[in-house]
């Protein structure tokens, strides 16, 4: 049956309008005459037996119906604007792979490393997007996530990559002039939002006394804790593989013990078995495992 669906002439002429809120601003957009707006937008209405624009006089504005739709057909032309785009930039001879993450895992450990993929599979390109928490992966365009094990994956395939133990870390200057023996309790604490008992659970699992557990600055995500360390502001408890560079070059210190009770797992979802899924997803993951495990 066929599809019940305006043109895009029509739609693209009537999003232009109901934006600028003028025919002739639309007009100019589009390289169009005024006159041409108007025939695409009356089409429109009559494709639609409804009437999106009221006139008066020589002047218009958005009827009740087209403001709504006018929201409804910028959102699909945007999409449809973003996968043209997106397809028009995939490599002529190669493959590529969408690849969603949590963001701060991205920037610290994962995309570090991407450059010895591309050095072993040159002609597949990885996409990267963030994503906070677990989605439905099927159906969503990506061909893998790199999260956290969660009950939500259930029914994906999950691969664990590495284990997320937290350490608290800080500035050198922020410990100049003080023993080596100072006292967490006397330094500046910082906190993530999300996990506001993780200074109390440290505590409690290395054996050490904190007055106010809950106090200090907090951040929404680990990058942020991890700059806010390296400024000078206090003490910030982060996975160590997060900072391992930063505690090697001297920029941060940690000289208090690792918190040992693993808080998460990171894991490589895939949708289907390795063995199962396409040529560059295949390579993708055995690529991140090995890398993990090294």
């Amino acid at each position: 049956m066929r599809r019940k669906i305006p043109s895009n002439s029509a739609l693209m002429a009537f999003e232009a309008a109901a934006r600028h809120g003028s025919f002739a601003r639309a007009a100019e957009e589009l390289a169009l005459t005024e006159g041409a707006i108007s025939r695409q937008i009356g089409r429109l209405e009559a494709f639609l037996n409804v009437t999106l624009f009221e006139r008066v006089g020589n002047r218009v504005r958005l009827a009740p119906n087209g403001t709504r739709y006018a929201v409804q057909v910028r959102e699909t032309l945007d999409r449809l604007e973003r996968d043209s785009l997106y397809l028009m930039g995939q490599p002529i001879e190669g493959a590529s792979i969408d690849i969603a993450a949590i963001p701060t895992f991205a920037t610290r450990w994962f995309i570090p490393r991407l450059k010895r993929f591309q050095d072993k599979h040159p002609n597949i390109t990885v996409h990267i997007a963030e994503r906070m928490e677990p989605f439905l992966l099927a159906g969503s365009g990506f061909d893998a996530a790199i999260h956290f094990e969660n009950p939500a994956w259930a029914g994906m395939h999950l691969h664990h990559l590495l284990e997320e133990v937290l350490v608290p870390v800080c500035s050198p200057a922020l410990l100049a002039g003080t023993n080596a023996n100072v006292s967490l309790d006397d330094l500046p604490r910082l906190h993530r939002r999300q996990n506001p008992d993780a200074w109390q659970l440290y505590a409690q699992e290395v054996g050490i006394e904190l007055t106010n557990s809950a106090v200090g600055a907090r951040y929404d995500l680990h990058s942020m804790l991890i700059e806010a360390a390296l400024s000078g502001l206090g003490v910030a408890l982060v996975p160590r593989l997060y900072v391992e560079a930063e505690l090697e070059e001297g920029r941060l210190v940690a000289p208090w013990p690792d918190g040992k009770a693993i808080t998460k797992n990171f894991c490589l979802v895939l949708p289907e078995p390795i063995e199962l899924s396409e040529a560059p997803v295949q390579a993708f993951a055995r690529w991140i495992l090995e890398e993990a495990r090294s």
